[in-house]
């Protein structure tokens, strides 16, 4: 891996073109490059998250899933390969479920913020629920593993459970919209 990196401008894209793993060469702005790009950009929001006073099973669960998501990139330039899989699906699963289960039930909808880990929190499953549209994207146009799909879709969820527990780490609570407020 040294030697691979050792490279940074290469130049070979400069004509709009990325090389994916397996060799191949695409266009920048092709959907499997739109859908790395969005869990690339992801990754570094979890990455500003992780710079937040955390729990520190939280940061430990959150830096697991940069590596995830590092594996999910490499899955995404490599077509045809599998690196995500039902195990990691169901680890967040368990995450959910051991995250929500203090949490109030909510019967209002919430709007982003409160904390600003809480806030990032927030922007990170706005990514994420795009990085997953993406994800679909290539799916109906090329053969692709469904547990990065599902991987997406868990860790929107889980990142909206993890604001609202944020901001009750903070001592506060979340931040109810107010659907009357303009009458």
């Amino acid at each position: 891996m040294g030697n691979r990196l050792s490279k940074i401008a290469t130049r070979t894209g400069d004509a709009g073109t990325t090389g994916l793993g397996d060799g191949s060469r695409v266009d920048k702005d092709a959907l499997r490059v739109h859908a790395m790009g969005d869990v690339d950009e992801l990754n570094s929001h979890i990455g500003v998250l992780l710079c937040e006073e955390l729990p520190a099973t939280m940061k430990h669960e959150l830096a697991s899933i940069q590596h995830d998501l590092f594996d999910m990139g490499g899955e995404l330039c490599i077509p045809g390969y599998t690196m995500i899989t039902e195990a990691q699906v169901s680890r967040l699963d368990a995450l959910l479920e051991k995250y929500n289960a203090d949490l109030p039930p909510l019967k209002d909808f919430i709007l982003p913020g409160g904390s600003k880990a809480a806030a990032i929190a927030h922007v990170c499953r706005t990514v994420c629920r795009r990085a997953e549209r993406a994800i679909v994207s290539v799916g109906k146009s090329e053969t692709i593993n469904d547990h990065p799909r599902q991987y997406m879709n868990r860790l929107s969820d889980l990142l909206f459970v993890l604001s609202r527990v944020l901001n009750r780490v903070d001592g506060g609570s979340d931040v109810l919209w107010e659907k009357d407020r303009t009458r």
